[in-house]
């Protein structure tokens, strides 16, 4: 029954007038301004880096999404793997993250594994795209090591998208995390990106990120701290018949408490039919 009050709270943080604010102000900026029968030039419809664009994938295809960051002030590296699969259509998608931290002054393992279910809300035939996702985060890592939480966890994320031109797309995300543990610990992130359409291939990325991560301190009690991710990047479709090959590469710059740390990013994605 533990479970229960990680849902409650999440429950309660959607229906908080702060939250109900950011996704008012999300969707108000995501509104169109152009035509609904407009049509647009191919582009590349892929992940980014930070933020979750809000495309489910197609009825047929599958994505393999391989990333890998470097934190500078840690000398960290984090690896992921996440495979995405539609179910019986775009409407319903499921997939799965399996991350991976090798720490400079620590172990190398897994951490806590994400399975994700993301619903089709809306797509471009209505105003935009929007599809919400509910993820169950399983302690499969270490906390002992630094590998993870060692309890259940629960996400909420809602990504906005929404192409302006044949140009320019926008993405917004507003998401909440919740861990099982005594506190019911909860943490936040709200973020936007604008995607630079240079051609059909290739797009130029700026996003931005902001996290309030909720920590336990040496007493026992729940203490935030936040950060903020400003972050450039490139990425490029390479086509093989039915196979896009997606390389991205991004600066991120990472803010917290006055310090500024310039860190490193890649991303590989392979999307085929089944």
């Amino acid at each position: 029954m533990r479970f229960l009050g990680p849902i409650a709270e999440i429950a309660d943080t959607i229906h908080s007038p702060v939250f109900r604010r950011f996704i008012l102000a999300t969707l108000l900026l995501a509104s169109p301004l152009r035509s609904f029968s407009q049509e647009f030039t191919e582009a590349i419809e892929d992940n980014s880096f930070f933020i979750e664009e809000a495309y489910n994938q197609e009825l047929g295809v599958v994505q393999h999404i391989f990333t890998g960051y470097y934190d500078r002030g840690t000398r960290d590296y984090i690896f992921s793997f996440t495979q995405e699969w539609p179910v019986g259509g775009q409407v319903h998608q499921l997939s799965y993250t399996i991350p991976y931290l090798s720490q400079h002054s620590g172990p190398r393992g897994i951490g806590d594994i994400a399975l994700n279910y993301r619903y089709q809300l809306c797509d471009s035939g209505k105003w935009g795209w929007v599809s919400p996702r509910f993820t169950l985060l399983l302690p499969t890592g270490r906390p002992s090591e630094g590998l993870g939480t060692g309890v259940v966890g629960f996400q909420l994320n809602l990504p906005v998208s929404n192409r302006w031109s044949n140009g320019f797309v926008t993405h917004f995300n507003a998401g909440v995390t919740i861990l099982s543990d005594e506190h019911a610990s909860t943490s936040y992130a709200f973020g936007a990106s604008g995607i630079w359409l240079l051609n059909e291939n290739v797009n130029l990325m700026c996003e931005v990120l902001h996290t309030i991560d909720a920590e336990i301190d040496e007493s026992g009690n729940v203490t935030h701290s936040s950060q903020t991710i400003i972050s450039p990047g490139v990425r490029v479709a390479i086509n093989l018949g039915a196979l896009q090959i997606v390389p991205g590469l991004a600066l991120p710059v990472t803010t917290a408490e006055g310090e500024f740390k310039l860190n490193a990013f890649g991303y590989l994605s392979f999307e085929h039919p089944l």
